[in-house]
């Protein structure tokens, strides 16, 4: 059965997360029963990343086997059309090999978080950023971010029902930067990882954030980090302002294509 790799945008607020979920709509259950349209009898497709409810995407990538040879374009075409109305669209569709998996040949995830700061409600990015009503000190939270680069023990910053089978991870990247927008300012968080823990990314923020509204100094996320306690974290953040915006391969399948 040949095998394909698919980029893929969605908005994530009327979806129950990525996972495909009995009696909920899930970003995996829309895109396969789309690909059902074209193939009844095909298989589940595999994901780089399952995404939570509310979590968006700009470039999420799975991978599927049909039973027949389909010209890419033609079937990223096909798939958008019957993806409609929903907020889903396959960005670009690639034959790979068929040793080629979305998940396990992904060397890093990139993720972007957003806070909105200002008093007016968001209209034009409402359910796409964490708004909050206070200013942040942006300087104290890249200070607290220093605490969290690198390989550490991370069991603070996982939920309570991840599944990975260690909570020792390397954090790559964990960028912070501040834009004017009408009426206030955002702040945008930039994280790269080989992978995450279940809430690592949104437990970071959160907590960060607390940094941020003056609520705990940047030591106190590195003593947090130390604890390896998930009692020490600090609020997790909301999922809307959450983002997939990146997958890496060894051999990107995406940059082969003239």
């Amino acid at each position: 059965m040949p095998r394909y790799a698919l980029k893929i945008e969605y908005v994530g607020t009327p979806f129950c997360g990525w996972q495909r979920q009995k009696d909920l709509p899930s970003v995996q259950q829309t895109i396969e029963e789309a690909l059902r349209r074209l193939e009844p009898d095909m298989p589940s497709i595999i994901a780089a990343g399952r995404t939570d409810t509310g979590v968006h995407a700009s470039a999420q990538v799975a991978h599927c086997d049909l039973a027949r040879e389909w010209d890419p374009f033609r079937l990223s075409e096909a798939l958008n059309y019957h993806l409609r109305p929903h907020p889903i669209a396959i960005l670009q569709a690639v034959r790979v090999d068929d040793d080629f998996s979305a998940r396990f040949s992904a060397i890093e995830r990139r993720y972007l978080f957003r806070i909105l700061c200002r008093r007016a409600p968001a209209c034009l990015d409402r359910n796409r950023v964490w708004q909050v009503q206070r200013n942040l000190d942006v300087a104290a939270m890249k200070q607290a971010a220093g605490h969290l680069l690198g390989r550490h023990d991370f069991t603070t910053f996982r939920a309570a029902q991840c599944q990975a089978k260690s909570p020792v991870k390397t954090l790559d990247q964990l960028e912070i930067a501040s834009r004017q927008v009408p009426h206030g300012y955002e702040i945008r968080f930039h994280l790269r990882a080989r992978s995450f823990l279940h809430n690592q990314v949104r437990s970071i923020v959160g907590t960060l954030e607390r940094v941020g509204a003056g609520a705990w100094s940047p030591d106190d996320v590195k003593r947090a980090l130390e604890a390896a306690d998930r009692t020490a974290c600090g609020p997790v953040a909301p999922p809307q302002g959450l983002y997939l915006i990146g997958v890496g391969y060894a051999t990107d399948p995406f940059d082969q294509v003239s």
